[in-house]
């Protein structure tokens, strides 16, 4: 019996490794590629041996009063005195949760509101709209009047500020290696700082079901140099097409798409709507 029960649990650590083969895109979070992303890789690695530690300590004294207080034939008839309570006892399995929480709580709170800001205060953040559609992402650069579909160019070592918003369903943009997600909502804007620390390409998907397309509503973030990145600036402004309005809508239809270049961006009309619509409330 103890060697079947052996053999069972010599191949846990195997199991395990084929179940982690099959997120491979989840483990990417184990491999930051950008502060971002290390400031939270490094936060989970905290937690997890933390929280390892409170287990293995548990197990600890778990199995140290299951031996020491085991029944023996000695004591087969003991009966132990009744007790009204402990002062001491209590105080303290009522302080070790709050020293718990306490211990997970701060490092967090601290990490989640450092990542609400770029990660160098010297360097100007380049700004992208990001638009989640049925079942695309549309990357607006308002300052180089750019506009890409299902893929982004950004240059290494700058903060990025995506602006998140949605013109379909709820999406979540999430990039693995180089920050967590963060949710894009219809008739809202979210804002999310990320940043790569080298040259690369990182591979982005939406993290929250939107229907039957949602498998495929992946995009990828090509870190450039900040002269490759300026090179392809300047070669789309020169060599894209407009976007225009009617091209848009087409690419706002539920549906798959592939990869888009444009040298204007749809910014202006939607800018322009908003307008109208402040005006015609304001009348009303």
């Amino acid at each position: 019996m103890k060697q079947r029960v052996w053999k069972w649990a010599s191949l846990l650590p195997l199991s395990l490794l084929f179940f982690l083969s099959g997120c491979s895109e989840n483990m990417l979070v184990l491999q930051p590629k950008g502060p971002v992303a290390k400031t939270q890789y490094d936060l989970i690695v905290w937690s997890v041996g933390f929280m390892l530690l409170i287990i293995v300590v548990v197990f600890a004294l778990f199995a140290a009063v299951l031996i020491r207080y085991r029944e023996k034939p000695e004591n087969a008839n003991y009966e132990p005195p009744e007790e009204e309570g402990n002062t001491l006892l209590e105080i303290i399995w009522t302080a070790i949760p709050i020293v718990i929480v306490t211990a997970l709580a701060i490092p967090t709170v601290k990490a989640t509101f450092a990542l609400e800001k770029p990660s160098q205060k010297s360097v100007k953040p380049l700004t992208i709209h990001v638009t989640a559609a049925n079942w695309k992402w549309i990357f607006s650069y308002p300052e180089q009047n750019i506009e890409t579909v299902n893929y982004v160019n950004i240059p290494e070592d700058v903060p990025v500020k995506f602006k998140l918003t949605s013109v379909g369903p709820m999406s979540s943009f999430w990039v693995p290696q180089l920050g967590g997600q963060k949710y894009a909502m219809d008739g809202m804007e979210t804002e999310l700082f990320l940043e790569a620390d080298e040259p690369g390409s990182y591979m982005g998907r939406n993290a929250n079901f939107t229907g039957k397309g949602f498998t495929h509503m992946e995009f990828e973030v090509v870190a450039q140099t900040k002269n490759d990145f300026n090179k392809w600036v300047k070669e789309v402004q020169q060599t894209a097409p407009k976007l225009s309005k009617e091209k848009y809508d087409t690419i706002l239809k539920p549906g798959l798409v592939g990869r888009m270049t444009f040298s204007s961006t749809h910014l202006g009309w939607m800018d322009h709507a908003k307008q109208n619509s402040h005006h015609m409330n304001m009348e009303h």
